[in-house]
């Protein structure tokens, strides 16, 4: 790898993860959206690198990652409902007089 590509890609790199920083106030799935979307432009551009067409393989990488955060983002508020569910049901059942 020429150094021209390791500077753009340690570029490329520093400009997904610097906007990261500024997630922690925002809502769940924009977050695992956007963290998805940054790291599978990552790992797509390393891999489209490897093949000589950085761009395509950061841009699908993007892609598939924001729906991979939108997946993971489902699976986590199902499980949450699931749980108050649960606590609510607990909740009720102590209430009930034996």
């Amino acid at each position: 790898m020429t150094n021209v590509r390791r500077l753009g890609l340690a570029g490329l790199l520093l400009a997904l993860a610097l906007p990261l920083g500024a997630c922690q106030d925002t809502d769940p799935t924009l977050r695992r959206t956007g963290i998805g979307a940054a790291g599978g432009a990552a790992a797509g551009g390393l891999i489209g690198s490897l093949s000589g067409n950085f761009g395509w393989g950061a841009l699908i990488g993007a892609g598939v990652g924001a729906a991979g955060g939108l997946l993971v983002d489902y699976h986590d508020r199902s499980n949450q409902a699931a749980y108050q569910r649960g606590v609510q049901s607990g909740q009720q059942q102590q209430q009930q007089p034996r």
